[in-house]
């Protein structure tokens, strides 16, 4: 059986449900537009830069979680979903992700993004594991804070890592390893498995790419 990761936001996705999602809230009023609008800017401007606090971010980004009722975050995430996520979502991605389905592997979205706004989309994409930053819970109810390890830059290891061992597994379990990703903040993982692909990538990831003589495609 062989391992098949997929980073989600830029790569599966043409574009990125982590910015999308609090863009959405704004434009449903639920956070103010003049000061929410230019702090999710300026943070996924860290982010392609590579400077990005991922605790800072997650504060900004988990707090909505905290502030409303499940019910009322599901029904708003049913209109994102159909709003701002399915135009993101190309025919050639669910070809990729069915392709190495039909073949057998154990297939996994692995992303920083946190496990309440990407949860509903792997699903959709009938990905059977998440590997996420994941926004803790007291009694059902959002604290507003991560749990554990954020799923970012080498945290992503750490979680994939955690996630294969809970099957009984490790990385060397694996003749092949597959991760696609966008982003060079994706670099740690993408040097320990066997088959980097750079999907759409960032300028920095698409350097390292031809030059350690790995795939570059597209799925857009």
């Amino acid at each position: 059986m062989d391992l098949v990761l997929f980073d989600l936001d830029n790569t599966l996705l043409n574009g990125d449900s982590d910015f999308a999602w609090a863009q959405f809230l704004i434009t449903k009023g639920v956070l103010d537009r003049e000061v929410q609008e230019a702090k999710n800017v300026a943070f996924y401007e860290q982010y392609k830069a590579g400077t990005l606090d991922i605790f800072e971010f997650l504060d900004f980004q988990l707090a909505p979680l905290a502030r409303h009722t499940r019910a009322q975050l599901d029904a708003w995430h049913r209109e994102f979903m159909a709003n701002s996520v399915a135009p993101m979502i190309t025919d050639k991605s669910r070809a990729l992700v069915r392709e190495h389905i039909e073949r057998g592997a154990l297939v996994a979205v692995v992303t920083a993004t946190n496990s309440f706004v990407t949860g509903p989309i792997v699903r959709e994409f009938g990905i059977p594991h998440l590997v996420a930053t994941i926004p803790a819970q007291e009694d059902g109810a959002f604290t507003g804070k991560p749990r554990g390890m954020p799923s970012f830059k080498a945290g992503k290891i750490e979680r994939v890592d955690n996630w294969l061992e809970s099957l009984g597994l490790y990385l060397g379990s694996f003749e092949r390893s597959w991760f696609y990703s966008d982003s060079h903040n994706d670099l740690p993982l993408m040097s320990r498995v066997t088959d980097p692909v750079a999907v759409d990538p960032d300028d920095t990831l698409r350097g390292h790419a031809l030059a350690a003589g790995w795939p570059v495609i597209s799925l857009r």
